[in-house]
């Protein structure tokens, strides 16, 4: 086993151990501790990196490792430092304490994302120690602010800092690279390539103020409610993007069943926990997450207000907002919250094949099919505006039957030790020789 395995663990414990809590309005501790973390460890084996704060506390670290071949573009590989909040109170365990039990690294951040964290430390430090160097410039990022936009993170380094990317054409990062085993004889390891658009949408009624006792034909709580249930209950229709209709071909393959467009349920089914990743980008969404009006039981008030998580299919923006529209209704307003793109790039080139290449390498089982995320990361929402191609890609090799779905802002996050030495040992076959 090489140093980098042995020490990957260790590194995601030291990681997990720092509180990094995103709470999304700047109450938190910050990305700082873990930040110098990852310096300390960077500079341990001579790396240099430049540490850059947005914001008191807001830490980034970033570091370029320079190839042979200054003609081929640069890759990208980032992770977040930053992790959502725990309540301990949930837990078997400490959600800071890095504990390692039955062969699993337990705590918060263990999946999102201070394994991969990790496992690029080991990479890096391993390829330093050594003398060996990428074909490539390689360009090493953990970021700030993930799971509250990247505005302290990736926002603020590609708009202050852009020559920090220069020459990078793609990216590799979160959600993909893990496994999902159909046979002792078949492992499907699922890429992302496609993620969601996202709109956060406030919806405001304006109406007329009064006494709770009194007739109202003009309540703007009413309006509002209306226009949450419509939505909220509204049956969208499936609608295929390139990406979800070779995803679920190629489950139909590995499974040996038919794939059925009018019904894909029984595809479905065969995913188990996963189909939470993946069932919602069959069609659009839009959930009701909040409600605010009013101030005392018996005052109509003047205005009231809904917030709609809405999450919309590449190609099909336009589809998605025209039906909203029509659902709100007349006296109800809409405005962002949030608004995010969706992105999707093809399944192919020299990176997706040097990914399928190493994934064989060290699993001779391996099948890579691409994916489609329901949710979004750094990849898509500023990397994309560098006109920079981004992949998820964290290389874990699961358990059959790990609830891995669960383990994202879940209860009880953990990942498996050997998982973490099965992704440095393919991360670093990628980097090494994409």
């Amino acid at each position: 086993m090489t140093p980098a395995e042995l020490e990957v663990a260790d590194l995601c414990v030291e990681l997990i151990r720092v509180d990094s809590s995103n709470y999304g309005d700047g109450s938190g501790p910050g990305e700082r501790a873990a930040a110098e973390v990852v310096m300390a460890r960077l500079a341990e084996v001579g790396i240099e990196a430049t540490y850059l704060e947005s914001a008191p506390g807001r830490g980034n670290v970033i570091t370029r490792v320079e190839g042979t071949d200054p003609s081929l573009p640069a890759l990208l590989v980032h992770g977040h430092l930053d992790v959502v909040p725990a309540n301990a109170a949930d837990w078997t365990v400490d959600p800071f304490s890095g504990e390692v039990r039955d062969g699993y690294i337990w705590g918060r951040g263990a999946v999102d994302m201070k394994d991969m964290d990790a496992m690029m430390l080991a990479v890096l430090r391993q390829l330093t120690r050594d003398g060996r160097r990428p074909r490539r410039d390689l360009v090493f990022a953990w970021l700030a602010d993930e799971e509250a936009g990247g505005t302290f993170g990736a926002k603020y380094l590609t708009k202050h800092h852009p020559g920090l990317f220069e020459g990078v054409t793609e990216a590799i990062s979160e959600v993909g690279g893990y496994s999902l085993e159909v046979a002792p004889s078949l492992r499907l390891y699922l890429i992302e390539t496609a993620q969601k658009g996202l709109a956060w949408m406030k919806l405001v009624a304006d109406g007329t103020a009064g006494h709770g006792s009194m007739l109202n034909s003009d309540n703007a709580v009413t309006e509002v409610a209306k226009a949450v249930a419509r939505i909220g209950s509204h049956d969208w229709p499936l609608a295929y993007t390139p990406t979800v209709r070779r995803f679920l071909v190629e489950i139909a393959d590995a499974y040996g069943l038919p794939f059925d467009e009018d019904d894909p349920s029984v595809l479905l089914d065969r995913l188990g926990p996963l189909v939470r990743f993946v069932g919602a980008t069959l069609r659009h969404t839009a959930n009701p997450t909040q409600l605010d009006a009013g101030y005392k039981s018996n005052v109509i008030p003047g205005q009231a207000s809904a917030v709609i998580d809405g999450r919309f299919l590449p190609g099909f923006e336009d589809d998605f907002f025209k039906t909203i529209d029509s659902l709100i209704g007349p006296k109800v307003r809409r405005e962002f919250v949030h608004h995010d793109i969706a992105l999707e790039t093809t399944f192919d080139g020299a990176l997706v094949e040097s990914m399928i290449a190493a994934l064989k390498a060290e699993d001779p089982a391996a099948r890579a099919i691409p994916y489609c995320m329901s949710g979004g990361t750094d990849n898509k929402t500023f990397f994309a505006d560098l006109d920079i191609r981004g992949f998820g890609f964290v290389p874990l090799r699961l358990p059959a039957g790990m609830d891995f779905a669960s383990m994202f802002h879940g209860v009880d996050e953990r990942v498996p030790v050997d998982a973490l030495q099965f992704g440095v040992r393919v991360l670093e076959r990628l980097l090494l020789d994409y």
